[in-house]
């Protein structure tokens, strides 16, 4: 068997028993980490944290990757460019802060691996054009969220397989590194030729893609580490763009065997219940994979401790459905209303408990007091950004406590320890309508689409005399799933 997806063979093998001939890509989560897609659901600048990342290339083949960075309040992009991983290469970088907390987010890469449009060694400004109206001439009017540099300081990014490079092609000669038998000292010959030897030199992509990322503060010790999340089976077909363009993205899922649309995804229910369906579009198809009707995780702030808590949760296919700007045919579900006045607001639910069993009556999010109704509703439980940080405490602050995220709301916790559940399904019923299974069953998955990690740190002043030490631990949201219809996986 190749090194492709286990994942992508236990679903065929699934497949197969059931009866589906022609089984080919159709996307799906992978719990193994390896993919095509990578999502990488949070970075930070802010509290002097850097944000440092790796993406590694298992294949025996070279690929063609198209990397971006989106700010957190409407997934608007911020900076991207093309990347060439030769076979088995890795690719790292770091996000820092250009200046002080007035100033924006930045690149940089000492990496061998070939870029095409930004340069290893010098770092690269994150850009607000996206947002500002710059690029308005080309489809990316301004949003009426923040339009200062500062938007860019946190946000969640993502990498794209565009196609894998023909192996003794031109291409693979360019970017492939001459090793000089010392570690880490091998670098391509000519990474400048990439870009106009990349067409036709590209074949539809196989997976074999895993990435990880790490928030750090070195001056106080904190390290947050998590996986990317790994979608695989996202395409059948090359996807190569040049830099600079909102191709290749979420949108673009597709394979070449679904019959009642143009995107099959592969979702298992309750019970490890496998569920087949179709949609007219490859948005939907992602969204799909990436459906919660409730997180789950845990939480603990004991003040003894120095404790804190919080919660990511990033909605990666959200501004294809809320940003109307950028694109105007959205429809809203399985969201709720277009991005606008700064925030696309979606109600949920929320339930705290200790570890005994007790329950928070009622549990709701906090506002700092006087709150105001037009940005805090009334302490409604709502979640308003693309990337939404939860921080666990009974005290108003101005910024979450272990992320110091702008893009924070504050939950209150029963006790010091616990777990909480969000709803996602809400008050408003979020669903995801329009998926068909290959026997022509329509089907609607219920919540919405998510990715995240709890973040908890503690501080402990007196590990030695005089020494101050901090523990650091991040936990990937726990999360269930639904579906209506008559399909035997959604019973």
């Amino acid at each position: 068997m190749k090194r492709n997806s286990l994942t992508t063979a236990v679903v065929a093998g699934i497949a197969g028993v059931a009866g589906f001939a022609g089984l080919a890509n159709a996307v799906d989560l992978n719990p193994d980490g390896l993919g095509q897609v990578l999502i990488y659901p949070y970075y930070t600048v802010n509290k002097s944290q850097d944000t440092q990342f790796s993406v590694v290339n298992t294949a025996d083949v070279g690929k063609a990757v198209k990397v971006r960075f989106l700010e957190g309040y409407n997934s608007r992009e911020v900076l991207d460019f093309n990347l060439y991983l030769s076979a088995h290469d890795v690719w790292t970088g770091v996000i820092s802060t250009v200046g002080d907390d007035t100033t924006g987010a930045q690149l940089l890469t000492r990496d061998h691996s070939c870029l095409d449009g930004i340069q290893s060694g010098t770092p690269q400004p994150f850009l607000p054009y996206g947002y500002d109206g710059t690029l308005a001439n080309y489809g990316q009017p301004a949003d009426d969220g923040p339009q200062d540099i500062t938007r860019t300081r946190e946000g969640y990014f993502e990498m794209i397989s565009m196609g894998d490079i023909v192996p003794g092609s031109a291409l693979e000669a360019d970017i492939t590194h001459v090793q000089t038998g010392t570690p880490n000292e091998g670098v391509p010959p000519d990474c400048g030729s990439a870009q106009g030897d990349t067409p036709g030199n590209l074949v539809p992509p196989t997976g074999g893609l895993f990435g990880g990322a790490a928030i750090v503060d070195v001056g106080v010790g904190t390290f947050f580490s998590f996986n990317a999340e790994a979608l695989d089976g996202f395409t059948s077909t090359v996807l190569y763009s040049l830099p600079q363009q909102l191709t290749p993205s979420l949108q673009q899922a597709n394979d070449t065997v679904a019959t009642n649309g143009v995107a099959r995804a592969y979702v298992f229910e309750a019970g490890g219940t496998l569920l087949t369906a179709d949609y007219a579009n490859g948005r939907d198809a992602v969204s799909a994979v990436l459906m919660a009707d409730t997180l789950y995780n845990e939480y603990f702030v004991d003040p003894n401790l120095g404790a804190s808590s919080d919660w990511v949760i990033t909605f990666p296919t959200k501004r294809f459905y809320v940003d109307q700007d950028v694109y105007p045919g959205a429809t809203i579900p399985p969201f709720e209303v277009p991005f606008a006045g700064g925030t696309s607001n979606v109600t949920i639910g929320t339930a705290v408990y200790d570890q005994e069993e007790g329950a928070a009556t009622p549990s709701t999010f906090n506002c700092p007091s006087p709150f105001n109704p037009a940005t805090c509703l009334a302490q409604s439980p709502i979640l308003p950004y693309e990337v939404n940080v939860v921080s666990f405490t009974n005290t108003a602050s101005a910024t979450s406590t272990v992320f110091g995220s702008n893009l924070h709301k504050e939950l209150s916790t029963y006790g010091n320890a616990g777990w909480a559940s969000l709803d996602l399904i809400g008050p408003n019923a979020h669903a995801l309508p329009g998926g068909t299974t290959p026997a022509g069953v329509a089907v609607s998955l219920s919540g919405l689409p998510a990715v995240g990690f709890y973040a908890n740190n503690v501080i402990n002043a007196n590990a030695q005399p005089g020494l101050l030490a901090n523990y650091s631990g991040v936990y990937r949201h726990r999360a269930s799933r639904s579906c209506t219809g008559a399909d035997p996986a959604c019973s």
